[in-house]
This record gives structure tokens, C-alpha cells and sequence, in this order.
């Protein structure tokens, strides 16, 4: 009995790769945006002081958009693994969220994120990057 095989499709990884960045990028320098745009009201939102915010809201901006570029990817990916690890604590231990969530959004969405940013930092991102090489 001869099973049911699938092309090969590997050669396509850098394009799949390159699909998470966009996704990473465009969340996360959102996200950024946003904590930067009015930081004393996302600060009060998150329960955190100001300066952290405008910190992260610049991590999350710049990352975004060299995660984007090809940029120093890996570096990029561990750092928003960081920060998803932190959000994941504030909604344990702070917010008393639960995976699902039930008012608001659970830690499921974080643990995405940390899954497709390991994709990202063990592949160094791809070979696709805007400049046509790697930095």
C-alpha cells in the first residue's frame, strides 16, 4: 500500500519564514505604536509606570520594523520571546488571567507568539531580507 506523500515543499521554507517576520512586525511595532501614541494612558491600562512603557513601546516599534527589514533577527526574536515571557506573567500572576482568558485575551496568544518567534531565532530568519543579504 503506497501512502499519500506531499511535494517537497523545503524549498519554500524562506518564504514561510519570512511570512512569520511579517506577522511578528506588524503585531509587534503595532503594539509599539500604540504604547508610545498616549503612554501615560497605557501605562495607567497596564498597571505599569510610564518610563517601562515608553521603554517597551520603543523595543516593540524598532524591533517590529528590523524584524521586518531582516535585521538582526535573532536578536530581535529573543527579545520579543522576552517580553511575550513577561506578558505572560503579568497575566498569571498580576491580572489572574487564565490560558483562555475570560474577560480578556488568555496567555494562549503570548505562547503563539514565543512559538513563532523560536521559529524565527532558530532559522536566523530566513535568507529573504530586504536588502537582498543577511546583516
Amino acid at each position: 500500500m503506497r501512502y499519500l506523500t506531499f511535494p517537497q515543499l523545503t524549498q519554500y521554507s524562506d518564504w514561510g519564514i519570512l511570512a512569520l517576520r511579517v506577522m511578528i512586525a506588524a503585531v509587534f511595532s503595532t503594539s509599539g505604536f500604540n504604547h508610545l501614541k498616549a503612554p501615560r494612558k497605557r501605562a495607567e491600562s497596564l498597571g505599569m509606570n510610564i518610563g517601562f512603557v515608553v521603554f517597551l513601546g520603543l523595543a516593540e516599534f524598532l524591533g517590529g520594523i528590523a524584524m521586518l527589514l531582516g535585521f538582526l533577527t535573532q536578536w530581535d526574536a529573543i527579545g520579543f520571546i522576552l517580553i511575550m515571557l513577561g506578558a505572560i506573567w503579568m497575566k498569571i500572576a498580576v491580572w489572574k488571567s487564565g490560558f483562555w482568558g475570560e474577560k480578556s485575551m488568555g496567555w494562549h496568544y503570548d505562547l503563539i507568539f514565543i512559538a513563532m518567534n523560536l521559529a524565527v531565532l532558530f532559522t536566523n530568519g530566513g535568507n529573504i531580507a530586504m536588502f537582498g543579504h543577511r546583516f
